[in-house]
């Protein structure tokens, strides 16, 4: 299979979704109120704080230059949070936004999975797919909250 996506995009990528998925659970926290939600978010944050880390040590040994989410993104993401929250703070509501947020992480990383093809790099490869696996587990454990 072709690789559409080089290793460095694909690595860029994983922190890219992993910063935003940390930018707006503190856009979100602020709006939880209901313990056992804000206890799973909060836990949500460290795995993609691990995930970060995980993709800039890969990022120096591979001499690839890892970009923050550009500030329009982020305050998109900001403003839809707050409007979505506003009305509306049950866990039921946050656990929606959250779900649709990270199944569109899932989304887009599994179309990188399919882009980087079969010379994508083992150690991006396996970081692409932990952070596929970890975003899944998410999904399953917010639909408690539904």
């Amino acid at each position: 299979m072709e690789q559409k996506k080089s290793d460095s995009e694909i690595l860029a990528e994983i922190y890219r979704n992993a910063q935003l998925a940390i930018t707006s659970i503190s856009d979100i926290m602020p709006e939880v109120e209901e313990g056992g939600i804000r206890e799973e978010i909060m836990r949500e944050h460290e795995e993609y704080e691990k995930i970060c880390s995980k993709a800039a040590k890969l990022a120096l040994k591979y001499d690839v230059d890892l970009k923050e989410p550009s500030p329009i993104k982020k305050a998109m993401m900001w403003s839809a949070i707050k409007m979505g929250a506003a009305s509306d703070n049950s866990s039921q509501n946050i656990a929606q936004m959250m779900i649709r947020g990270t199944v569109n992480g899932i989304t887009s990383l599994k179309t990188s999975l399919t882009d980087g093809g079969d010379k994508l790099d083992p150690e991006v490869k396996k970081l692409l797919n932990e952070l596929i696996s970890v975003e899944e587990g998410f999904e399953k454990k917010l639909k408690r909250f539904l």
